[in-house]
């Protein structure tokens, strides 16, 4: 809707709602997106870099990798448990207090991750992280799509969420040289691998606290005019949920048979993901007999691959207003490339298969997380979006799980892996049949 001319910046004016809300929207990727994924990238490496410290971890503390992919996937049951309490009280402190808390309770946790000696403390402390790190992810796509208008979102969510694949860049390039710090100080490598990279989080949540709006309204950035039309732009269309008790919205959530199927292709598809990307480093040595360091630099370059995928399909997925195949093409994508692997599990056919599947899995992020955000708009979203995630994260327990206990029942990775095609053909299933009629699959 047109608005009057106002001056919005000293020397320029927007004569209409559209300019000042592209100029909104500008201010807003640069001032938000790479500030929560710094945040995010040092978060997921603070989860996973356990993959790299696995073989020099289980030597030393005797684990197998039953014991290891336990551990691994226990992180992921205390952070489901808490995914939608912490959404809720999001919403109560405010975007600022409760990711800045959250950033530092789980770089403390992170780091001290150095002190496990048995498989009790293993355990335990995964368990402590994941009730740390809970919250983050669900709460920034729920925080986003309060800056950022449905037509936009892909895009937006994509070059936040584009920090998972360059998390892996970053490990890979740096894990290599922290295990080499091997006896330095009289720590082992991995030791030094969960120090120095549990540390920034600790520094990033000063950050947040200093720089992090709570929303639109609270940026001192924003003309008056700008925050007006953004405002508009998010919520045209769709009720916010404002006057409903916490109760009653999280009543509505859970009976929206929306979130149980999109619950399910989560639980399946990033259950997948994790069985595959918390094995990675050693499937990887195996296949290929490279070093560490070696390995490190391949996951490295499939992250630069796989960044660029989820932005490519992300922006694709915007311009032409597609959401279903971009979803379910990478997901059974995904189930052919698997399957392959699993069926010639040897050199650098299957390294390369496994590598491809990554990048499929990557590519769709920014159109599943515009669906997720989209189905239920508002405050309400926030529940949702924590829902729909916690489903995810109860697939991130059960897929390491999996592979620690194939491994050790047929002595290697390649039925394991084979059969992960199957909860990627459910998964694709789910989201064709969610978006057959779904606005959110045009949106």
């Amino acid at each position: 809707m047109p608005m009057s001319t106002v001056e919005a910046v000293p020397g320029e004016v927007y004569p209409n709602a559209d300019v000042a809300l592209e100029s909104a929207l500008k201010k807003a990727r640069w001032r938000l997106l790479p500030l929560l994924a710094v945040c995010y990238l040092v978060a997921y490496m603070d989860r996973a870099n356990i993959s790299f410290a696995a073989d020099s971890m289980s030597r030393d503390l005797g684990f197998t990798p039953k014991i290891y992919g336990l551990g691994a996937g226990l992180f992921f049951v205390s952070y489901a448990l808490c995914e939608i309490p912490s959404n809720k009280l999001l919403l109560r402190f405010g975007a600022r207090r409760w990711l800045a808390r959250i950033m530092l309770t789980w770089g403390v946790l992170a780091a001290a991750m150095m002190f496990v000696h048995t498989s009790a403390s293993f355990y335990g402390m995964r368990l402590l992280l994941g009730v740390a790190e809970a919250g983050y992810f669900p709460g920034v796509v729920y925080y986003l799509s309060q800056w950022f208008p449905p037509a936009e979102r892909a895009r937006a969510l994509s070059r936040f969420y584009v920090a998972f694949p360059l998390s892996s860049t970053v490990m890979g390039a740096v894990a290599g040289a922290l295990l080499r710090l091997n006896g330095r100080l009289h720590l082992r490598g991995w030791q030094w691998l969960f120090l120095v990279e549990g540390l920034p989080a600790v520094v990033l949540s000063v950050v947040l606290w200093k720089m992090l709006p709570n929303g639109p309204r609270d940026a001192d950035w924003l003309e008056r005019d700008e925050r007006e039309a953004l405002e508009a732009a998010v919520h045209a269309g769709g009720a916010d949920g404002t006057h409903e008790t916490a109760e009653g919205a999280l009543g509505r959530v859970v009976r929206d048979p929306r979130l149980w199927v999109l619950g399910t292709f989560y639980f399946f598809a990033l259950g997948t993901s994790y069985a595959l990307s918390f094995f990675l480093p050693s499937v990887l040595g195996e296949l290929t007999h490279w070093t560490a360091g070696r390995v490190g630099w391949l996951i490295s370059l499939g992250g630069v691959v796989s960044a660029a995928a989820m932005l490519v399909c992300a922006v694709h997925s915007d311009r032409i207003g597609e959401r279903r195949w971009h979803v379910a093409g990478a997901t059974l994508a995904m189930a052919v490339l698997l399957l392959a692997a699993g069926l010639h599990m040897a050199g650098t056919f299957a390294a390369a298969a496994l590598m491809l599947a990554v990048v499929a899995y990557s590519a769709m992020q920014g159109p599943l997380l515009a669906v997720a955000s989209i189905l239920v708009p508002g405050r309400n979203g926030a529940l949702f979006i924590a829902a729909f995630n916690m489903f995810g994260i109860t697939g991130g327990f059960v897929g390491p799980y999996w592979m620690g206990w194939m491994w050790e029942l047929t002595g290697g990775y390649a039925v394991g892996i084979g059969l992960l095609c199957v909860p990627c053909v459910v998964a694709a299933g789910c989201v064709l049949w969610l978006t057959r009629k779904s606005t959110a699959a045009r949106a």
